[in-house]
């Protein structure tokens, strides 16, 4: 009965269908449970941006065997796809190959074991997981032998505020707030945006992404500015390693920024901590810092400024999370922002994504809790692994079979060696390009790579301040 019982697998995209195909080929009952109605929901809200990870890194290798069975032709490695362009070349086709394995409109809003809360030791590892379900007929309860928790953070953006909460004003000013890149492609996105001031709140690949799309549009038409905010005192490696990312086009994104900040198209504020948002009676916003400093009116705020996981329906789980990353304690000390780049991230496995609940994992995005800068590739050895342990196969789920391309950024304490940064400032999570870069990555090296061919300064615009 028990071995009848299905892997439960929070979330269909990327790394949850990933986990479903390590599963498959494992020959272990996965079930996959998707709210969206599609596969990649999440991934497709930011269809509009390109990755900067090519083709040859999005595909994981037990998915690719399972969707080449059904007559799947796997895109050109060298290519760069937009989320739109991954889901429906990739994450739609491989939902399909899963067939009933997969359940869309299905939200997962409780997850407990069978007769046990969280306090109860007595026979708890014993009971299966129940899985508590919303859908459109109403609720269901599901049992599990495992569940792996690829839900991701996309849900859960991090404020505008400086502290991690609402700034001041925040909430009432939201029809005026985007918390996504937005789409300016889009007619009606454009003209939200075209001949009016923006101020964009973030320092990560996101952050940039948005900044140079403004910046182009900037030049189209006239009256539009960008005005980047950061939480740092200095721009410092905001830009990224430029030539030395071994991502090319992780760095071209980052030198493209650079140089629309040198021409003049974007305005730069530092050490900017965001306390309130006021509304103007003309309706434009205000944004305020902790010392009371004003920035020019501004008609809309772009908040990317990171994620943070979603843990409200695992109450009942006995989570080992570290207390500021939320992040599994094997796991944080090694993606620590404070102490690494994205390339410096060792690949981990079950062992590092295990929880004090035997058989529950957190993978993909949302195992990195409010660590920025994940990798696909990333999410596809987590659950490789995973699968391996779950099927008793401990020398698999032990074994590292990936290395990760280095981001050129290498150097003192990490990210945030600037005693002002705030882990809030390193923003959002695959890191988009605005364009294909249509350049081979560099050979993989250790863990710490060349240093960054970008200088150490920046000639910044002036900052209109009220």
């Amino acid at each position: 009965m028990a071995d009848e019982r299905p892997v439960v697998v929070v979330g269909a995209g990327p790394a949850g269908l990933a986990a479903a195909a390590e599963l498959v080929a494992r020959d272990l009952p996965v079930l996959v449970l998707e709210k969206g109605e599609s596969a990649g929901a999440a991934v497709a809200e930011w269809g509009h941006v390109r990755l900067f990870s090519m083709w040859r890194d999005l595909v994981d290798p037990a998915a690719e065997k399972l969707l080449t069975a059904t007559g799947w032709r796997r895109p050109d490695d060298a290519g760069y796809p937009t989320g739109r362009e991954w889901v429906e070349a990739y994450l739609a086709p491989l939902a399909e190959a899963l067939g009933e394995r997969v359940r869309f409109g299905a939200e997962v809003t409780g997850v407990s074991r069978l007769g046990r809360d969280r306090v109860v030791d007595a026979g708890r590892g014993e009971q299966p997981f129940t899985v508590r379900l919303r859908t459109r007929d109403g609720q269901e309860r599901l049992l599990a032998r495992a569940v792996v928790d690829a839900s991701g953070t996309w849900g859960s953006p991090n404020p505008v505020g400086g502290d991690g909460l609402p700034a001041l004003g925040e909430t009432a000013a939201a029809a005026h707030l985007a918390y996504r890149v937005p789409d300016l492609a889009d007619p009606g996105t454009r003209v939200r945006y075209a001949g009016r001031a923006t101020a964009v709140v973030g320092r990560g690949h996101s952050a940039l992404t948005a900044l140079v799309a403004l910046a182009s549009l900037a030049q189209e038409s006239p009256g539009t500015r960008a005005v980047w905010v950061l939480r740092r005192g200095e721009v410092g490696d905001a830009f990224g390693g430029g030539a030395a990312d071994q991502l090319a086009a992780r760095g071209a994104l980052g030198q493209r920024a650079r140089a629309a900040v040198e021409a003049g198209h974007i305005e730069v504020v530092t050490g900017f901590r965001t306390a309130e948002v006021r509304t103007e009676e003309d309706g434009r916003l205000v944004l305020v810092d902790d010392d009371g400093r004003e920035l020019e009116p501004v008609e809309e705020v772009v908040a990317l400024t990171g994620f943070r996981p979603d843990l409200s329906f695992l109450s009942e789980v006995r989570l080992g999370l570290d207390p500021v990353l939320q992040a599994p304690v094997e796991l944080a000390p090694l993606i620590d922002p404070n102490q690494h780049s994205c390339g410096t991230v060792y690949p981990h496995g079950a062992a590092e994504l295990s929880h004090p609940e035997e058989g529950f994992f957190l993978a993909g995005m949302k195992s990195y809790g409010r660590a920025p800068t994940f990798l696909a590739l990333t999410g596809y050895e987590q659950v490789r692994s995973i699968a391996a342990h779950l099927a008793g196969d401990h020398e698999a789920a032990a074994r590292v079979e990936l290395v990760l391309p280095e981001t050129g950024v290498c150097g003192g304490a990490g990210l945030f060696d600037d005693p002002d940064a705030t882990k809030a400032d390193a923003g959002g999570c695959c890191g988009p390009a605005p364009e294909p870069v249509r350049e081979p990555a560099a050979e993989q090296g250790g863990c710490c790579g060349a240093p960054a061919s970008v200088p150490e300064t920046v000639s910044i615009a002036p900052v209109r301040l009220r």
